[in-house]
């Protein structure tokens, strides 16, 4: 898996950080970015892939990275690409 390749196919948002995919999202208010948090979260018991992440009022840091490899794996950018797919999806309703 060539890093630098995955990052291309993702969201500009998504960053690089210690080996970690990182993307930070706002929204209109708690309740929204609440739904949108669930929505991940049904994806990530899907997946069996679970992100890091810190929620404050409207402010989400969702964080990826596979902690059994101690870095980053396909299953990392496979989640950060259906992550971009919900916010899509989630930001036309």
């Amino acid at each position: 898996m060539e890093i630098n390749n995955e990052l291309k196919e993702l969201d500009v948002q998504w960053q690089l950080n210690n080996n970690k995919l990182v993307r930070s999202f706002k929204f209109k208010d708690f309740e929204v970015t609440f739904n949108f948090m669930k929505k991940i979260a049904i994806l990530s018991e899907r997946l069996h892939h679970h992100p890091t992440w810190i929620n404050t009022y409207n402010k989400l840091e969702i964080t990826l990275w596979t902690h059994d490899a101690n870095g980053l794996t396909d299953l990392d950018f496979k989640m950060a690409k259906k992550i971009d797919l919900l916010f899509n999806d989630f930001n036309k309703s």
